[in-house]
């Protein structure tokens, strides 16, 4: 999440923490897919925004994905009722959407069953991407989408020697994850969306990937970045 902006990267269920976090008078939810551990939380809405005055929420995600959010996770069945947000999706061309006056979220195509998207986040003279969800490869396409941002935030679920599950599944291991940021020439990695069962990080050993991207850290929930 970005406070200062009302921006949030997916929707987990990490996102019933944002309540305590909001500043601003809008939320813009960003969705890289429709995969349940990233849009669940939009069901917890009705409990972060209760009794906060919002002006509007909008949940951005693309076309096809629409129809998944309104009848599947919205289905009557399962959570007959439907937050006060509106859902609108990327253009054709992926452009660049505005938040506010000066912040751009632009989407770009990762490589992940059911299709996925980055973001690219740029601000004055500041710049983030956010990956998740893909198989890092430093050839991979997206690399022209994250060129030269100061802060990389990219899942790496798999430590190196899970290379076939991460291809099988659509998740990365650590090395290619770093090989991508060095590629790219990024400021700063981060390693999200790691596996949940590995409470202290030890499966992720960054002391492997010194030489490639010494920049490296695994952030601690709740951890605030200034990017």
């Amino acid at each position: 999440m970005l406070p200062e902006a009302g921006v949030i990267l997916d929707a987990g269920t990490g996102i019933f923490r944002a309540r305590d976090l909001i500043q601003t008078k809008h939320l813009d939810i960003f969705l890289s897919h429709v995969h349940l551990d990233h849009v669940v939380g939009l069901t917890f809405l009705f409990d972060v925004l209760y009794e906060i005055s919002m002006e509007r929420v909008t949940v951005h995600l693309e076309a096809s994905k629409i129809d998944a959010i309104k009848n599947c996770l919205f289905n009557e069945q399962l959570f007959p009722a439907l937050p006060d947000f509106e859902l609108r999706a990327f253009d054709e061309n992926c452009s660049a959407i505005s938040v506010g006056e000066k912040l751009t979220v632009k989407p770009f195509a990762v490589d992940h069953p059911g299709g996925c998207h980055g973001f690219r986040i740029e601000l004055g003279d500041r710049s983030m991407a956010y990956v998740t969800d893909t198989v890092a490869d430093k050839d991979a396409d997206y690399l022209t989408s994250i060129q030269g941002v100061d802060t990389l935030i990219h899942e790496c679920y798999f430590p190196d020697g899970w290379e076939e599950r991460a291809e099988l599944t659509g998740h990365s291991c650590l090395t290619p994850v770093c090989e991508v940021a060095a590629k790219a020439e990024v400021g700063r990695l981060f390693l999200v969306h790691t596996n949940p069962l590995d409470e202290n990080g030890s499966m992720l050993d960054l002391s492997r990937i010194k030489s490639i991207f010494p920049a490296t850290t695994i952030p601690e929930d709740n951890d605030t970045i200034d990017v």
